[in-house]
């Protein structure tokens, strides 16, 4: 199981630092909503696990299959939009929506392309936002 600890950057309104146990970076928000932009914000670093996910399991499938993928660039975005009747939620709920565009590089064949998209859905983080996630607060 990951673990990732999360502290208050003392003297910094937002800045937060991010420790896995091995690397250390900083999440902040912009001037704008009152942070000192140091880093990316949270929702920043959602859509980067999901573009950073669907590129390294982009090239290891490419990799195992040894087809010529040369580059993967992966751009996600993300907003919200009203609900509507159809989605079965309250009325004035909005709804999270993430998309993303996959460009790829190199000599690839009509129907490699089409298998490394299909891929990309596939990547642990795509699987874990789409899926059933449950959180838990501990004690």
């Amino acid at each position: 199981m990951a673990e990732v600890t999360a502290r208050n950057e003392p003297g910094r309104p937002l800045a937060v630092v991010v420790d896995t146990g091995v690397h250390q970076l900083i999440a902040d928000e912009p001037v704008a909503v009152g942070g000192d932009d140091l880093g990316p914000g949270p929702y920043e670093l959602l859509l980067a696990s999901l573009a950073s996910c669907i590129v390294m399991t982009l090239e290891l499938y490419a990799r195992r299959k040894a087809w010529p993928l040369e580059g993967v660039e992966v751009r996600v975005r993300h907003g919200r939009r009203d609900a509507l009747p159809e989605d079965d939620l309250p009325a004035g709920r909005r709804i999270d929506r993430i998309t993303y565009a996959v460009d790829l590089a190199g000599p690839l064949e009509e129907d490699q392309r089409t298998r490394l998209l299909e891929i990309a859905a596939r990547c642990p983080v795509h699987r874990t936002l789409t899926g059933r996630i449950e959180i838990d607060r501990e004690g």
